[in-house]
């Protein structure tokens, strides 16, 4: 039987490498469709709340955990050598900046190294990690093929930019499109396959490096369009202008426009993240990346620009930044989600911090933070509003909450996510 039979009879093994946002709700998809599914991961801790029925993802539940675990369908490991019983590889891993915003591919590296230890001869390999294009072709491919396979013929081998938007009720991996693109046409086939099972459209493409690049054409549009929002944000405040009604204003119009906000700066997984693939890959080539560059710097400005809005906001309380208290409403990068990375509620932590403040924070989703020299508990808002603060910020806008209640009962308080949308008064202070 061919790996393709393989796959639309659903008799075979698929492994996912990577049990993030991305890699455990689709090896949950795989085992739901009746894959024999195994999931590998380092972290010994995911694998053991996975192996005892528990999600530690917000889009994956626990109830289909146990089920899937309880029936066999899906089964978590630390161990590796299980590769070698397995017929499709999904490598969901995570790709962050170095420092000097250069890709730290060591993830990618790692999880390739212990696949090419144990390729055999006709096995499916998918990378889903964003990264910047050709890293298929210049490092993956390579790898794979130390051992004599090639690319293609032995093996099968595609990208499939993952598009997981943690946190959205009515996105999930199951509806929304998904790309790939192969080494070759058989590659790209077997794949198209592979998520066909899954998935409910699949889109391919002519090769691994056009997937790759789709990836980060989708993010660095709404990084270049972010900025822009944020730019107008400025610009409006210089002009006494109110740049949200100025975007409901625009976003009336049926065509020609899309609606882009400004707020504190730029979190998660993506969007900080991955123009920054495609900017240091074009310099490799001697391109350079103007617009990637300068929304970079105007949305990496943002948390800075907030804290100055802080200090505007104290001062028509004649007070200073030094040894107010400063409480911030979200420390998540985005609402109803736990996920800090990237996140801007902490620079701006950070930042109040280093000038002096006095700084909690209130969240329900994610209940302490441990950041460099950051070492902060939420608080319940009931306290916070009995001991009181001296402004207080919205940072991230969670659903559940009464910003109303929050406006009437702070001194002073600045809003960068227009979650006090249409109230009023000489103490607040917008983005």
């Amino acid at each position: 039987m061919t790996l393709i039979d393989k796959i639309r009879s659903r008799k075979a093994n698929v492994g996912v490498i990577g049990l993030g946002y991305v890699g455990l709700p689709l090896a949950v998809e795989f085992a739901k469709a009746g894959f024999s599914t195994v999931a590998f991961d380092i972290d010994e801790k995911k694998v053991a709340l996975i192996e005892s029925g528990k999600s530690y993802i917000a889009d994956t539940t626990s109830e289909d955990i146990r089920k899937l675990t309880g029936v066999g369908s899906l089964r978590a490991t630390t161990d590796f050598d299980s590769l070698e019983e397995i017929d499709t590889v999904n490598i969901c891993v995570p790709t962050p900046l170095r420092k000097t915003k250069d890709p730290d591919l060591s993830f990618i590296v790692s999880a390739v190294d212990e696949v090419a230890e144990r390729l055999h001869a006709g096995q499916l390999i998918i990378l889903e990690s964003t990264t910047y294009p050709g890293t298929v072709k210049e490092v993956v491919q390579p790898k794979l093929e130390t051992k004599g396979f090639k690319a293609g013929y032995d093996f099968y081998l595609a990208f499939s930019p993952e598009r997981v938007d943690p946190g959205n009720k009515h996105w999930s991996t199951r509806n929304i499109p998904k790309v790939v693109g192969g080494i070759n046409e058989e590659s790209t086939q077997i794949a198209v396959a592979l998520y066909e099972q899954i998935i409910n459209a699949v889109v391919p493409v002519s090769s691994t490096t056009v997937a790759e690049m789709v990836k980060l054409l989708e993010n660095t549009f709404r990084a270049v369009n972010i900025g822009l929002a944020n730019e107008f944000a400025l610009m409006c405040k210089e002009l006494k202008v109110d740049v949200w009604e100025v975007i409901d204003a625009a976003k009336s119009k049926p065509f020609g426009y899309m609606p882009f906000y400004p707020g504190p700066g730029l979190g998660g997984h993506c969007i900080p993240v991955d123009p920054f693939y495609l900017s240091w890959k074009a310099k490799q080539s001697g391109f350079e990346s103007r617009f990637i560059d300068l929304a970079g710097d105007v949305n990496s400005a943002m948390p800075r620009y907030v804290v100055e809005r802080i200090a505007e906001a104290l001062n028509s309380r004649s007070k200073a930044i030094k040894g107010s208290h400063v409480h911030l409403f979200g420390m998540s990068y985005k609402p109803n989600v736990s996920d800090i990375r990237e996140s801007p509620s902490i620079d701006i932590a950070f930042l109040l911090s280093q000038r002096g403040a006095v700084v909690s924070y209130s969240d329900s989703f994610v209940p302490h933070i441990h950041e460099g020299t950051l070492d902060l508990k939420a608080i319940p808002l009931e306290e916070v509003f009995s001991k009181g603060v001296d402004c207080a910020v919205i940072t991230t806008d969670h659903q559940g909450i009464d910003y109303e209640d929050i406006a009437n009962r702070m001194p002073v308080i600045v809003d960068t996510r227009n979650a006090l949308r249409g109230i009023k008064g000489n103490h607040i202070f917008r983005l």
